[in-house]
């Protein structure tokens, strides 16, 4: 690539990015500024990060702190939507990986840059959606994937690298886990993971108590949900960060949100991960909740069908797109109505609603009860299921004909 003075380069302050900076500068003669987002990963992943970046050959180094944008403007948005990747995976990574990409590029634009630079392989998901994010934020910067690029494999070959170079580095040759953590979720791929035929050790589980392990006595929560986003943990009004904060320590020492799945990666390959998602368990259970009580059959339906399509949309990277734009305005206009109150029972790894009650139900006990009633008159089902069958029976009835 010709023309590059300046890049910007996602950097987290492990080995591959840390031997991404001095990289750059060797094979493009080039100024390099390190961002870090902070979603939300702890202060354990933080501390010293700019100084490791300084050290590491970096002009500078960027931290910036998108933990509520992250909750408010992906998260909930993506919870409105309902959306599960393969029916289980809750998309922890995925939802984080548009807001990092867009404050890189805004980062990238301000600086003056050329071109930006991230650490993910060509095997994984987000290269294409940090990628993918550039192509639509801001086209005429470069992208440059040194991992598609340079002939270095494995950590000791990186590791040598920055031994050559003085530049100081804790990591060590073995890596058990590869691991990736935000305010939505912990992930854990790698070690034994890598077979199916292997039972996740207690080793891989990070943020939650084995269920087998947690309190013998059950926790309540309540949760108030106004127009699908949840505004209050027991009462107590919290911005969408701190309501994950809140519900993240108290689910996970029930073992709440532990999955272990395949999934199908957006290369073409399948992998394996252990995901803990505690505290987004607990509002995806709230929140589908007040869905059974407000929403007709059909628009319950449409929803259904909106989470669906939107969990491949984020896990394949097209956030910033006009299809996630129609979504969520859908999603939108059907949580209108959702506003309620949930009370949720957190026990030895599970979750269930026990108590929600909406001002905007269309459950009505006076029609569902099975005792005696005085607004439903029975006989009127039976013209109902004779015109509901109707299609049925004039198929069977010229079926007849034809014998």
């Amino acid at each position: 690539m010709e023309g590059i003075n300046k890049v910007v380069l996602a950097y987290s302050g492990g080995l591959d990015t840390s031997a991404i900076v001095p990289w750059l500068k060797e094979n493009y003669n080039c100024e390099v500024i390190c961002f870090v987002a902070d979603v939300g990963q702890g202060a354990d992943d933080l501390e010293g990060v700019e100084q490791k970046a300084i050290a590491s050959g970096a002009s500078k180094c960027i931290v910036k702190d998108l933990k509520e944008e992250f909750v408010k403007d992906y998260v909930y948005p993506t919870l409105k939507t309902g959306a599960i990747y393969e029916g289980t995976y809750l998309l922890g990574t995925s939802m984080a990986r548009p807001v990092i990409a867009k404050a890189m590029v805004e980062a990238a634009m301000a600086e003056g840059a050329d071109a930006i630079a991230h650490g993910c392989t060509g095997k994984g998901n987000d290269q294409v959606r940090f990628e993918g994010a550039v192509a639509a934020l801001a086209p005429q910067l470069k992208v440059i994937a040194p991992w598609r690029i340079w002939t270095m494999r494995s950590r000791e070959e990186l590791l040598n690298y920055l031994s050559e170079r003085n530049i100081p580095c804790k990591a060590s040759i073995t890596k058990i886990y590869s691991r990736d953590a935000n305010a939505w979720h912990i992930s854990t791929e790698g070690g034994e993971l890598e077979s199916t035929w292997n039972e996740a050790s207690a080793a891989v589980w990070q943020w939650t108590v084995d269920p087998e392990n947690a309190p013998d006595k059950a926790e309540y929560v309540k949760l108030t949900i106004a127009q699908g986003e949840v505004v209050a943990v027991d009462d107590k009004p919290l911005s969408p960060y701190q309501v994950l904060v809140e519900l993240n320590e108290r689910a996970s020492k029930h073992g709440v949100g532990r999955i272990d799945i395949t999934e199908n990666r957006l290369v073409g390959m399948k992998s394996r991960g252990c995901y803990e998602t505690p505290g987004g368990t607990v509002m995806m259970a709230a929140l589908r909740a007040v869905e059974e009580l407000v929403l007709d059959k059909t628009t319950r339906a449409w929803r259904e069908k909106l989470g669906a399509e939107f969990s491949h949309l984020v896990y394949d990277g097209r956030w910033f797109t006009p299809l996630c734009k129609a979504i969520v305005a859908s999603a939108d206009a059907i949580a209108e109505d959702l506003t309620g109150e949930v009370v949720l029972k957190m026990y030895k790894g599970s979750v269930n609603a026990v108590q929600k009650r909406s001002v905007n139900s269309l459950y009505s006990e006076d029609f569902a009860t099975f005792g005696a009633d005085e607004v439903y008159d029975q006989s009127h089902a039976e013209g109902f299921i004779r015109l509901y069958t109707l299609a049925s029976r004039i198929r069977a009835l010229k079926a007849q004909s034809k014998q």
